[in-house]
């Protein structure tokens, strides 16, 4: 099977975050997923976006950058910030841990990230910025499409 990608650029701007969701369902949509794949891509790429707007940048300007890729029948997301990058990723990946409290953040991005996708790695440099991959099998023999 042939690969595909492509590169997505945008400010980090919180409306952009649906753009992002909408941009990762249609490149995702040339693998035939079910609504329940597509649904636990967009819930996880909107946590990655969110996380680098929010947390990366503080809402202040920058740039996100997501990469997306199929290769035999796997769906891959890479969404990356040049922002202040994660001191602690062990403590950042644990349920309800939050570094804003007074958002009313839930601290469950990661957790998202990690359940409804089939694998997630979480790179950072503090002062340097922060990448998260993410893969998905779509059609996977999990029972899932029935």
């Amino acid at each position: 099977m042939q690969t595909n990608e492509m590169t997505l650029e945008f400010d980090s701007k919180s409306e952009n975050e649906g753009f992002a969701r909408v941009a990762v369902a249609a490149f995702a949509s040339q693998l035939d997923p079910t609504l329940e794949e597509i649904a636990d891509i967009k819930t996880a790429v909107s946590e990655a976006v969110t996380n680098a707007i929010i947390h990366g940048y503080e809402n202040k300007p920058g740039r996100v950058r997501m990469e997306c890729k199929i290769h035999n029948g796997e769906f891959f997301v890479t969404v990356s910030d040049k922002g202040k990058g994660i001191e602690d990723i062990e403590q950042a990946m644990e349920p309800l841990f939050t570094t804003k409290p007074e958002l009313e953040r839930s601290g469950m991005g990661f957790v998202f990230m990690d359940v409804f996708m089939d694998a997630l790695e979480v790179l950072s440099i503090p002062g340097e910025g922060c990448t998260v991959r993410m893969k998905k099998k779509i059609g996977a023999v999990s029972g899932k499409n029935g």
